[in-house]
């Protein structure tokens, strides 16, 4: 059984649509998680959904635009994950960061099973 161990998990949940100097919001949030040696951050695209303005968020089969939900997920240990707070401040005018306390089992790197001869 792997060891638990305790970590930070930060839910950001922002817009599609939304960018920061013309990048998607998204792709500038996750690149500088990278830069900022987080153990690792994933963009996930939302099918439906709404927030605080109420206004709901779905797929237009006529609009080139998408405004559809998205969330990205980043867990690291407490240390890095609240050096990185400032950022998000930085960079997220409207969305909602959740932050939580979680318990991590991370797999290890084994040996290699020896090959028969």
């Amino acid at each position: 059984m792997m060891p638990m161990e305790s970590a930070l998990q930060l839910t950001i949940f922002i817009e599609e649509c939304d960018t920061w100097h013309h990048r998607p919001l998204f792709a500038e949030i996750v690149h500088r998680a990278h830069e900022a040696g987080l153990a690792g951050a994933t963009a996930f695209r939302g099918v439906e959904g709404f927030g605080a303005s109420s206004v709901m968020h779905a797929p237009r089969m006529l609009s080139l635009k998408q405004d559809l939900p998205l969330v990205i997920v980043i867990v690291d240990d407490e240390e890095r994950v609240r050096r990185f707070l400032p950022t998000l401040s930085e960079l997220i005018d409207e969305g909602l960061v959740i932050v939580e306390r979680v318990g991590i089992m991370q797999g290890t790197d084994r040996d290699p099973v020896p090959a028969q001869v």
